[in-house]
């Protein structure tokens, strides 16, 4: 019989993984080995994102209808909202 319960860091709640974080990160600048993007580094890495995902032509798609659908049931409560003139 296999054992499934949570092991590890899995088993570690949110807050206690955020702590082991926080502590893993605080080192590192004192060591000075944490990595700081610079601005343009920064640039760079958004556009490296943004292009990625906008190749994946169904999720783009799927982002596309969502938006459509919210605008358009905006259109049709504004709509059932007439205002009395004043």
């Amino acid at each position: 019989m296999m054992n499934t319960g949570k092991r590890g860091f899995a088993a570690l709640s949110r807050d206690r993984l955020r702590e082991i974080a926080q502590q893993g990160g605080q080192a590192a600048h004192r060591k000075g080995t944490a990595h700081e993007f610079t601005v343009e580094e920064a640039r760079v890495a958004g556009r490296k994102g943004g292009y990625a995902i906008s190749r994946n032509r169904a999720h783009m798609a799927a982002i596309g209808r969502k938006g459509g659908q919210r605008s358009a049931s905006h259109l049709r409560s504004s709509a059932r909202t007439v205002r009395e003139p004043q």
